[in-house]
């Protein structure tokens, strides 16, 4: 067993509840005698626990008003500019009590994501008692089921999320408008409304893009392909946000799709959801929504197409398979939830429409996501009741550890068996902790994301055998009878391959912290017995260690951190050394340096073996990188200096000679190079600078300068996912987790004498994910078996050195555990012969 923080007992009786609600004082024995569990209430005007948030509502948020700037991207639309977006929100906390606003998160740019909240008002007593009842629902749902206390007084969550995409602007407007008319309506309805729910909304999750017209954020990440690994503060702030609101009923709204696209999706569905369960709400919310923009009138002379469904409407093409959209994220927390794309395009090449037109295609976007957001609320005051019924069953069903239940083929006329996706859930998952070097600050991370994520973590405060394994003091448990299961089992699962059920998916079909970021995770299968003596994890414990040593220190380079650690080392004037299996010596007499980086970054050093010697190193590797955004962001994760490298930068005289070593996969195309830029990339080389490239644009800069005699194949350009490799004992991949990410992914075939193979493809490499041949063939995972991934040389003539990847191991932020077989292909390479 584990012990947990008590969030407190609900009391059941309506006496307490009214008193409660009144703002009475209640006596110590009285609270104690009403409690379920019998214990006492918490202080009911203490803050709300479960990830903060207002305290009472109205709850007033001052927000910053940024001076006008007269180049935002939406005053050509006829939307509101960003400068805007704040002064109409206090002008509405200032005469509304219906109004609250809060900042979730400040972007690069500098910009606040703010999330405004609808609701009647409150009293901290009030406020907190709803955060007893959403904690309640999480934790102990058998009980909150039959609460008719909690099913009475419950006030639902509705959230609504708008402007993920910088240059998708209506849901702003929309959403405004939609609080405008709330915060003042006399209607009853509406104030019934308000009376028995919250409405949360993000008013613009990428202020950032909305100004500058980019679709992705100030980093250059899309943010509506973040949430499961939250890299970018945007996401980790709306992310907080869904699990601390807990909503029933969620929307995103998008553009452009004509007709209006209102999901749920085809198949393949998210196998870690309570898809009867969310369908449930989905389809009926969506034809509602449907409903809504039809009654606009609008039609054909306007532009407009009829709405489409594409669970209803459409066979495959559109699906909620990865879990790195809003929605899909939304819906591992208990929401019903859906992305809304809105018709008429004004982004891209139409933003140079005729100004007016533009505005009249804005303004009936924006109409629609108006009626998206109405008829979405209310569906929610509609069948409150069963909303909140259904996510508590989804709740009691992860914490009573019962199997999924199957949706029911036929309902509504539209469910067949393949929109059947179900998962088999373990009876828990283990994360040794002094398992291996290597695995160590992974573990931390991994540990931490999961908490972050709302998953329930416990430490063994005693040794325990699970799964038949003994296991010491320390080691982190997540165990599968958990209220978050889906959540959990997300990120530690392994996933699927789904390639024999579609043909083809949104985007991508593979992922798994569990294999891909570094850390070691055990499967404990379900029917095992799992009974152990934990504590409730809200962090994980400090993972850096380092032995007492006379003869220096060992740091191997297998993790983000390691690599940091290093990087911060040569930067204090450690003089390092480069060994020959990829780790770094670390001098003894560099104690406190090596100290603080085993604190900082939570490294494990290991004492060095007596001789020990390499490669001197004395300054940290400078980068030229052509890459895409999310590429450039991860070798800064890293801590390397990087220097921007691109055809355009080359052509305008940009001088090499400063630089160690390059790393390419995108933007420096050979064919378009002058003569100067052409000469200067070939003088790098010959003066032994490195070369790390991977995809298209690596092999043909290789091919160009002639630097590893090679073949290439390349495999189906749709296909994704997480692959098994075989790793070298070699300086570049010793060490390294044994899986990877691949999209389009390449092999090496044809190698000539000079060229090492540090990774391959295992006998069977497709984990989870969706990879078919094309119909010529050749091009499948059963072809790309055994075949090499990485691969390594040195020219014979300059003595300069080169790595060719064939997978994605910077992809979005996610394979971690590959970043620092970039940085050691990195290094290994500026290290010429």
């Amino acid at each position: 067993m584990t012990s947990r923080p008590s969030r407190g007992a609900l009391p059941r009786r309506r006496l307490l509840a009214l008193a409660v609600a009144a703002g009475v004082a209640l006596s110590p024995a009285l609270v104690a005698a009403t409690s379920l569990t019998g214990q006492a209430l918490p202080d009911l005007s203490a803050p709300a626990t479960r990830g903060g948030g207002p305290v009472a509502y109205p709850s007033t948020t001052w927000l910053t008003e940024p001076t006008p700037d007269p180049t935002d991207a939406a005053l050509r639309l006829g939307l509101a500019p960003y400068h805007d977006l704040s002064r109409r929100i206090n002008a509405l906390q200032a005469t509304s009590d219906r109004v609250s606003a809060e900042v979730l998160a400040t972007t690069a740019g500098g910009r606040e994501v703010v999330m405004v909240t609808l609701t009647a008002p409150e009293s901290p007593a009030q406020t907190r008692l709803q955060q007893v009842m959403r904690d309640r629902i999480v934790d102990q749902p058998a009980q909150a089921a039959g609460d008719r206390e909690l099913a009475r007084s419950y006030k639902v969550p509705v959230f609504v999320n708008a402007n993920i995409h910088g240059n998708e602007w209506e849901g702003t407007d929309a959403a405004l408008r939609f609080v405008e008319e709330w915060a003042t309506s006399q209607d009853p309805s509406v104030q019934g409304a308000l009376a028995s729910m919250r409405i949360h909304l993000v008013i613009s999750m990428n202020p950032d893009g909305r100004v500058t017209n980019n679709r992705q954020n100030t980093a250059g990440f899309d943010l509506n392909r973040d949430l499961v690994t939250a890299s970018q503060p945007e996401v980790v702030g709306v992310r907080d946000a869904l699990i601390r609101t807990q909503p029933t009923l969620m929307i995103d709204l998008h553009g452009y799709v004509n007709g209006t696209l209102v999901e749920p999706t085809t198949p393949p569905h998210g196998e870690n959801y309570e898809y009867d369960l969310f369908v449930k709400h989905a389809l009926p919310n969506a034809l509602g929504v449907e409903e809504a923009i039809l009654e606009l009138g609008l039609g054909e002379s306007d532009g407009v197409r009829p709405p489409q469904v594409p669970l209803r409407d459409w066979a495959e093409g559109w699906d909620d398979w990865p879990p790195i959209f809003t929605p899909q994220y939304a819906a591992l927390h208990g929401a019903v939830s859906h992305t809304i794309e809105v018709p008429l395009r004004v982004n891209n090449r139409s933003y140079n429409l005729p100004e007016g037109k533009l505005r009249r295609l804005a303004a009936t976007n924006t109409d629609i996501a108006h009626a998206a957001i109405t008829a979405t609320v209310g569906y929610a005051v509609e069948h409150r009741s069963e909303l909140v019924a259904d996510q508590i069953e989804i709740f009691r069903r992860g914490r009573s550890g019962e199997r999924q239940t199957p949706v029911e083929q036929g309902l509504f006329g539209v469910i067949g068996p393949e929109d059947v996706y179900l998962t088999d859930y373990p009876r828990a998952f283990v994360i040794p902790v002094g398992s291996s070097q290597r695995s160590a600050p992974a573990a931390a991370r991994l540990v931490d994301h999961l908490v972050a994520n709302d998953v329930e973590v416990s430490r063994l405060t005693r040794p325990a055998i699970l799964g038949g394994t003994p296991y010491p003091l320390g080691t982190y448990v997540v165990d599968l009878h958990q209220a978050k299961r889906g959540m959990a089992n997300t990120i530690l699962g392994v996933g699927t391959d789904i390639s024999s059920r579609v043909d083809a998916t949104y985007d991508i079909s593979g992922w798994s912290h569990a294999l891909l970021w570094g850390a070691d995770v055990v499967s404990v299968p379900e029917g095992q017995r799992v009974r152990f003596f934990g504590e409730s994890v809200a962090a994980a414990a400090a993972s850096g260690t380092m032995p007492p040593s006379s003869t220096g220190w060992t740091l191997r380079m297998d993790d983000p951190a390691d690599v940091r650690a290093t990087g911060h080392l040569l930067a204090a004037g450690v003089a390092l050394e480069w060994l020959d299996d990829g780790s770094v010596l670390v001098p003894a007499e560099a104690r406190p340096a090596a100290a603080a980086v085993v604190a900082d970054e939570g490294v494990v050093l290991a004492a060095a073996p007596p001789g020990a010697g390499g490669t001197s190193l004395t300054a940290p590797v400078v980068v030229g990188v052509s890459a895409g955004p999310e590429e450039r962001w991860a070798l800064q994760e890293l801590g390397l200096t990087v220097e921007a490298l691109s055809t355009s930068a080359l052509n305008d005289g940009l001088e090499l000679s400063d630089l160690d070593a390059l790393y390419v996969s995108s933007g420096l195309v050979w064919r378009d190079l002058d003569e100067d830029a052409q000469a200067e990339l070939q003088a790098f080389v010959a003066d032994g600078g490195g070369i790390v490239a991977h995809g298209a644009a690596g092999v043909a800069l290789n091919e160009a300068l002639g630097l590893l005699d090679v073949s290439t194949v390349r495999g189906r350009g749709d296909a994704n996912g997480v692959v098994a490799v075989e790793n070298s004992d070699g300086p570049l991949t010793a060490g390294a987790p044994a899986h990877t990410f691949v999209y389009s992914p390449l092999w090496f075939t044809e190698l000539g004498p000079e060229v090492l193979v540090d990774q391959r493809y295992a006998a069977d490499p497709l984990v989870s994910g969706h990879w078919r041949p094309s119909p010529q063939g050749g091009d499948g995972p059963e072809s790309a078996a055994g075949q090499a991934l990485v691969i390594s040389g040195t020219s014979a003539e300059t003595g300069s050195r080169a790595v060719l990847m064939g997978s994605e191991p910077l992809f979005r932020a996610h394979p971690k555990g590959q970043y620092a077989t970039v940085a050691r292909a990195l290094v290994w390479s500026s290290l010429s012969d």
